[in-house]
């Protein structure tokens, strides 16, 4: 699994709700949410793209920071 790291505007933990609903919809991934720093961390087999659309399906701006490393 790779590790991604990407930027979402998530202000309250509704918004931390919304991208745990749509990613656990993906099926499958493992991930942490940074709320204060906005930031959520993906261990996924699914590439940058798929996972961007996902998080931009929150209605958030998303964007992606880079392949963290283990």
């Amino acid at each position: 699994f790779q590790k991604h790291e990407f930027f979402v505007d998530m202000t309250c933990e509704g918004c931390s709700n919304a991208v745990t609903r749509v990613l656990h919809r993906l099926g499958g991934e493992s991930f942490d949410i940074d709320l204060p720093n906005k930031k959520v961390c993906i261990d996924s087999e699914h590439n940058v793209d798929t996972l961007l659309e996902t998080l931009k399906k929150t209605g958030k701006n998303a964007s992606y920071l880079g392949e963290k490393s283990a």
